[in-house]
């Protein structure tokens, strides 16, 4: 786990079992989050790469979550940059750059 992310989640090595929540629940918060992000929410943003890195409520991305911390930090979060740094020394260069590209697809798409 990138070190960063164990600052957030605490020290432990080992990801902890997710909690029991209803599917149900886990597609409505990250529909809200979505829609938040679409809107240029860079919390929502973040929060929606921690949740790719952790793989808490969708399945662990770390394409998909560099993507989220990109845009959050485009968006002025600076805790994305920070996040965003560490996740993409345990990926491949062309991961970061697909990464890079999705971010820029997206904010091509949802930004004005």
């Amino acid at each position: 786990m990138p070190m960063a992310l164990q600052q957030v989640h605490g020290s432990r090595q080992v990801k902890p079992d997710p909690p029991i929540v209803h599917p149900i629940a886990d597609a409505a918060l990250l529909s809200a989050r979505m829609r938040r992000a679409a809107r240029g929410d860079a919390d929502a943003q973040f929060d929606l790469g921690l949740m790719y890195a952790t793989g808490e409520g969708v399945d662990l991305d770390y394409v998909t979550a560099h993507q989220w911390f990109n845009l959050a930090a485009m968006g002025g979060n600076r805790e994305a940059r920070v996040m965003r740094a560490d996740l993409a020394l345990d990926m491949s260069p062309a991961q970061v750059a697909e990464a890079q590209r999705r971010a820029r697809e997206w904010r091509g798409r949802h930004i004005h």
